[in-house]
């Protein structure tokens, strides 16, 4: 019988990235190569129990030795997720489904044993496999080849073993990066409920509750009787967004909902997690605020050999501690370079696909329930190629069938021409994956009912910004506010005209933005945490170059933040002989000249080497904050410019400015994490440092009209930075951008005494709107 050829193990940098090459296990160990593998453990949660293995005598690394409940290598080609579940079957002969495997840590294992013959170069993937009580001995099949024996131990007894460094265990240093496996899980089981109860109400109390009930007199039957379908197809919406933030969402939301009338304190998990659609807080950059001990339990009969009287496996459904930087738009494992080389290696149009806005990237044993079963650690032929493009149109299959069937009723309800055109179109792109026409025709509405729905923002690919994530917001138009705002939207192409940039960069084809103002019904989708207060749509380059943009301002958003935080804000940080110009019209005014700015300035640009290209494309996880950063600071250069043009009146010529300013420290409390939060301390620290910001003795702030040569201290720091966005992105330049990020995007001094003022006044970070008109439609629909 021929030997089984040796497993072979991508070989990575220094850094952890694949380089792209694989080698054979053993010589990998030989010459002390960076690979990877997993880690797995068995947690019993009713008696504080690991599980733990005993090594084969006949293992090459630590034989006889007590370890973790499962570990191996993963091979070339593998992803994490199915190394671990392959390794737990292989070895213990228990199978478990993807959600039960929660990745703690990575943690890098750098040592020599053996009298230097065997180098450990390895990044372990560590999971936690959390069971409601042990798996009883006698169900679990050991590998004799790997496994010589299980048996479990208290977590504080295990821990103890190894920090007195007992030859009996496999040595992990409890005092460095291992230990976390031990600090997670006993800060998870601290019996602390009325500690976390009085944080969770904390982090709630920061958003002010905000009843949204605009009339619908304004609209026609028929569109009242559309309104129905679109607010259900914007409940689909939702199912389908939370599907993308992460891959057991959805399972997650339907358990805390299910519980949250169990205990005061679940129905504090449950609201909280609401606002924030995800179990990571968005004002605190992403932190975990639950964990999976508040998750759903699922029970498996058949996951291991039966044992009588025992009914079987259950289980916590896992989530991360950290937030997924891809969300579910790629493999959980999958890292920039792997993706790069696997894109790289593709066809020009299927290159396009891999990056466009409206695909997954997946693994192909994602798909295969037999992949654990098949693998014997020789697959000397699978690379990266396992990664394929899936569009959106099915992976959502089931969901967009249905949001279109509801937009289609709705468009034969509608009585507005327009809105019937975007709802049809809308719901053909959902079965055709192409948005092009409906991109087209939600730029052409003109309806008293306003909807956007679909996907749009790419602002939760934190890898790349590639990928759009689903929302929906219907509102009511508002006509006379729609008509005072057209000034801006008729002035975009003097405004790219005359920008702070080389002329080189500039176009001569800016299209009018038309812009509407509503006020919000209902939204749903991505709209989780702060609430947006106007979106400038669509991203699709191939439309931003042929028709420009269209904007949404959402005015009673805006009005509900000026007053319930904006106000308090400027009365806390700005001095009093300034405090009276903050007021709601500069404030409103810069967020239509913020929207209009997202459609001025370099999208598809040149490369040093010719090639065509788009500023997302070349930016990728830093083009988010860099455009929000963008169209601040513009949008200030731009007010300045009108107001010098005699467009706008001179009285917003001081207003804006410490308007602007106080609105930074209401942006900045959004956290670092998020692109607009980012790109506020980033505008902030330019002109603070430019002198254009002033701090004083009292701890409040100002801003300096001095003159500096022929502008003010404050126009001239705004042109300064202007110009320095607006090149960046001209370029491509993503060192660029990331040095300016670095350098500039960070919580400084200064910031730190206006955000201590404002908490401890409490003023709320944000709004969370109560759909008052919306909740009686659902109602009266029951």
């Amino acid at each position: 019988m021929a030997a089984q050829p040796e497993e072979r193990l991508d070989v990575l940098t220094a850094g952890g990235e694949k380089t792209g090459t694989s080698k054979p296990r053993s010589e990998v160990h030989r010459d002390g190569d960076y690979h990877r593998a997993v880690h797995v453990w068995i947690y019993s949660e009713s008696t504080g129990e690991l599980l733990l293995q005993r090594r084969a005598d006949c293992k090459d690394s630590w034989p006889g030795q007590w370890d973790i409940s499962s570990a191996g290598h993963i091979s070339a080609g593998d992803s994490s997720l199915s190394s671990a579940q392959r390794e737990l079957d292989e070895e213990l002969g228990i199978k478990l489904p993807s959600d039960a495997f929660e990745l703690l840590f990575v943690f890098l294992q750098e040592c020599v044993i053996n009298n230097g013959t065997y180098t450990n170069n390895e990044y372990n993937d560590v999971y936690l496999v959390t069971t409601l009580a042990p798996i009883p001995l006698e169900a679990i099949t050991l590998q004799e080849s790997e496994v010589s024996a299980v048996r479990y131990m208290r977590l504080d007894e295990y821990k103890g073993c190894l920090a007195k460094e007992s030859r009996e265990y496999v040595p992990y240093d409890v005092d460095g990066a291992y230990g976390q496996l031990f600090s997670i899980i006993e800060e998870r089981y601290k019996d602390n409920i009325k500690s976390r109860s009085l944080t969770l109400q904390k982090q709630i109390n920061r958003y002010a509750p905000i009843h949204l009930e605009p009339e619908l007199t304004s609209l026609s039957e028929g569109d009242r009787e559309a309104l129905g379908y679109i607010l259900k197809a914007s409940i689909v919406i939702d199912d389908i967004f939370y599907e993308q933030v992460w891959n057991s969402n959805r399972a997650l939301r339907d358990w805390l909902k299910a519980h949250a009338n169990s205990s005061s304190f679940d129905k504090l998990k449950w609201s909280y997690y609401s606002i924030n659609r995800s179990p990571w807080s968005c004002l605190d950059e992403n932190k975990a605020f639950l964990s999976t001990a508040d998750s759903a339990v699922k029970l498996l009969t058949d996951a291991t050999k039966s044992v009588s009287g025992w009914k079987g496996i259950e289980y916590r459904a896992a989530f991360p501690l950290n937030k997924p930087p891809g969300a579910n738009f790629y493999p959980p494992d999958m890292d920039k370079m792997e993706f790069e080389i696997w894109k790289n290696g593709l066809p020009e149009k299927e290159q396009k696909d891999a990056t466009g806005f409206f695909t997954v990237i997946k693994r192909s044993d994602a798909l295969l329930p037999s992949t654990l079963a098949q693998s014997d650690g020789s697959n000397q032929a699978k690379t990266s190629d396992d990664l394929f493009i899936v569009p959106y149109s099915e992976e959502h299959k089931s969901s967009l069938v249905k949001a279109a069937e509801l937009l289609h009723k709705a468009s034969e309800c509608s009585d507005s021409p327009s809105l019937k055109n975007f709802l049809r179109t809308k719901a053909d792109a959902f079965l055709s994956n192409d948005y092009y026409e409906s991109d087209i025709a939600w730029m052409e509405l003109d309806s008293n009912l306003d909807v956007t729905i679909g996907p749009y923002e790419t602002y939760k690919d934190d890898l790349f910004s590639y990928k759009a994530t689903f929302e929906a917001f219907v509102g009511v138009r508002d006509d006379i506010a729609t008509s005072q705002v057209k000034l801006f939207g008729d002035q975009l192409q003097d405004l790219e005209k005359h920008l702070p940039l080389d002329n080189i960069y500039k176009s001569d084809t800016v299209s009018a933005a038309p812009i509407r103002v509503i006020n919000l019904l209902y939204n749903s989708g991505d709209v989780e945490g702060p609430q947006t207060i106007a979106f400038n749509l669509p991203n699709d380059e191939r439309i931003v170059n042929e028709r420009g943009t269209s904007m949404v301002m959402l005015k009673n958003i805006s009005e509900a933040k000026f007053k319930h935080i904006l106000k308090p804000i400027a009365n806390a940080c700005i001095r009093e002989e300034q405090e009276d110009y903050v007021d709601f019209e500069p404030y409103y005014t810069h967020i239509v000249c913020h929207e209009c700015c997202h459609g001025i300035g370099p999208h598809s640009i040149t490369l040093p080497s010719g090639k065509r290209s788009t500023v997302r494309m070349e930016l990728q996880e830093f083009h988010s904050a860099l455009e929000e950063a963008k169209a601040d600071i513009v949008g200030l250069w731009a007010l300045n410019f009108l107001i010098k043009k005699c467009l706008l009146p001179k009285s917003l010529s001081e207003s804006m400015y410490v308007s602007f300013l106080a609105g930074c420290f209401r942006s900045i409390r959004f956290g670092l994490e998020e692109a607009h939060g980012k790109g506020q301390v980033l505008q902030f620290n330019w002109l603070y440092e430019k002198g254009a910001f002033v701090l004083h003795s009292d701890g409040k702030f100002s801003v300096d009209f001095t003159k500096n040569f022929l502008l003010r201290k404050v126009e001239d720091a705004v042109e300064s930075l202007s110009r320095e966005i607006l090149t960046i992105q001209a370029k491509g330049d993503k060192h660029a951008a990331k040095s300016l990020l670095e350098s500039r995007a960070s919580l400084t001094q200064p910031l730190r005494v206006a955000l201590d003022k404002i908490e401890s006044m409490q003023v709320p970070v944000d709004i969370t709107p109560i759909f008052g008109t919306a909740n009686k439609l659902f109602a009266s629909d029951q």
